[in-house]
């Protein structure tokens, strides 16, 4: 999850003067996790649930509101520039989906250039989905001229010079030769033409999803910045130009709207309209136990930052802000309720029933594993239960069969519930390739599998799995590794070569014994790539007996 830093000063300046131990002491109760912190400045890690947090003016914001320096419905004045955008009908096949917005008198330096930049990859991460799904330029506005132009060209049909490039190279070019371009390719390789944004005069803003143009690079001087989003889901597109035209609206940035002419349809963005919700008063005590009437109900909005008003004895009209993405369902503005409340002003009861709660002993045996496992060296990992097919199966090099799919998935990474860990085990080590080597992860957990002949179609099985990185990594060590375990938790390791699609041939071996089944050894090479790893990788997946 994305970890920023506030530093104590900056909140000051944007209208929040708190003491360093308030700060920690209040951030917790906001839903937020303190990494670490000094004199300066503190590291606070938020939930992907509210992107709009991973600023310094969101974090402003929202502290504001909980300490009752302000509250209510931020108001964020939107004036129209007269400026266009015109989209092309050969980019609908390819990145369908655009917004934009101006904002004006931004204050640039080095620091605050840096926070910048780590807000844009933050987003790009947490809604982008490593900039799949959203992609986000920021550019100097006062170096271009409306209107502009968002259409698909040929691989070798325009030159431009790329970021931090000193020469002028073709889109084809930077995807084979950029560092960035590179890195994105495998978002355009489906595509024989690629995106572009234009100026009037044609001048390139931007190559989305992969990188923008140098002569739009932000500096200490910029004062006024031109945003594009660009993406396949238009409602993450819009969500995501918001939470930034919003963030610089806190620091004093004045708001201005495009229009954007589509070949279906026209539109003005950034829309910055409050959406609306009801909400009832007995719905807030049934779900947090706690009894609030409605005026007070309305107070707590208010320091979360929304407006409300009574509409019936039960009923009350919630308006949203617009940078706020998480709030999806009644319950999500009740959780808002019960953390203005403070969580630590609730008062916990012992629920009246008949029976005392001990551990099941089926969870009991995780702490054993996990214990065996940390004193082998590993670390673990929990992962979510949805994957995709992608992950799952191709680039693990596996046929695909039954599974169970999410019927209307949010996102087109999580559609279907894993039958294995060890692609959860990749995709975290991919996200941590910036780290040193040896890495030695591991992970218990649910999988399902499709099973006609129980009441739910499904079955739930507990499975270990685990896998080491370095320059070394080999059979032997796996070997071992897995020995070890199997050991430890009073099974016989025995040993047969298996053939397995994931593994190098002549390399992985299966291990059965007493309804304990799995299978360990080295990595295939093109598995390892598929997930952007450069060194060797031994792994391990162990079946565990249904109860």
């Amino acid at each position: 999850m994305p970890v920023i830093t506030v530093e104590y000063e900056d909140l000051k300046e944007l209208g929040v003067d708190i003491s360093k131990d308030k700060l920690i002491e209040i951030l917790p109760m906001m839903g937020s996790d303190i990494e670490e912190f000094d004199e300066k400045s503190v590291k606070v890690e938020f939930f992907p649930n509210r992107p709009d947090q991973l600023s310094v003016e969101g974090v402003a914001r929202s502290l504001k509101g909980f300490l009752g320096l302000e509250k209510g419905l931020p108001s964020y004045k939107v004036k129209k520039s007269q400026m266009k955008l015109y989209v092309d009908k050969s980019v609908t096949s390819i990145r369908p989906h655009i917004g934009m917005g101006v904002v004006k008198n931004v204050n640039f330096n080095d620091k605050r250039l840096k926070q910048v930049m780590e807000f844009q990859e933050d987003l790009h991460w947490v809604i982008g989905r490593d900039r799949k799904k959203v992609a986000i330029g920021i550019h100097n506005l006062d170096v271009v001229e409306a209107p502009f132009t968002y259409k698909a060209v040929k691989p070798d049909e325009v030159k431009f010079t790329p970021l931090d490039c000193d020469h002028e190279m073709t889109p084809a070019q930077i995807l084979r030769e950029h560092p960035k371009g590179v890195e994105y390719a495998h978002l355009l390789e489906k595509f024989d033409r690629y995106p572009l944004i234009l100026d009037k005069d044609d001048n390139v803003l931007s190559m989305p999803p992969i990188i923008n143009g140098e002569l739009t690079k932000l500096t200490d001087d910029t004062s006024n910045i031109l945003i594009d989003v660009t993406g396949i889901d238009e409602r993450a597109v819009m969500q995501t130009l918001n939470i930034i035209c919003t963030s610089f609206a806190e620091s004093n940035g004045r708001i201005e709207s495009l229009k954007i002419l589509r070949p279906e349809k026209e539109l003005e963005t950034p829309d910055l309209t409050a959406k609306t919700k009801k909400l009832k008063a007995s719905n807030v005590t049934r779900i947090t136990g706690i009894k609030l009437d409605s005026k007070t109900i309305i107070d707590l909005l208010g320091k979360a930052r929304m407006d409300a008003e009574i509409i019936s004895e039960d009923e009350i009209k919630v308006k949203i802000p617009p940078y706020r993405v998480d709030i999806l369902h009644e319950v999500d503005i009740i959780e808002n309720i019960a953390i203005q409340y403070c969580f630590n002003n609730i008062k916990p009861e012992i629920p009246a029933i008949p029976t005392i709660g001990e551990e099941d002993p089926w969870y009991a045996i995780d702490k054993f594993i996990r214990e065996i496992m940390i004193g082998l060296g590993f670390q673990e990992i929990m992962s979510l239960m949805l994957t995709n097919e992608e992950n799952h199966y191709l680039k693990m090099r596996l046929e695909e069969d039954e599974r169970v799919e999410v019927a209307q998935p949010i996102s087109t990474d999580r559609t279907m519930i894993r039958k294995s860990l060890l692609n959860g085990l990749l995709e975290f080590l991919e996200a941590n390739r910036h780290e040193d080597l040896p890495q030695k992860i591991f992970e218990i957990g649910d999988v399902v599998y499709i099973d006609k002949t129980q009441e739910t179609n499904t079955r739930l099985v507990k499975k270990l799995a685990g896998a080491i990185i370095h320059s070394n990594a080999n059979f032997t060590e796996i070997k071992s590794t897995v020995a070890a375990i199997i050991e430890n938790l009073g099974y016989k390791f025995q040993i047969e070569p298996m053939d397995h699609p994931s593994f190098i041939k002549g390399r992985c071996a299966k291990i059965e014994d007493n309804g304990l089944k799995g299978f360990f050894g080295e990595l295939h090479p093109e598995v390892i790539t598929n997930f952007k790893l450069e060194y060797p990788i031994i792994a391990f997946e162990i079946t565990f007996p249904s109860r």
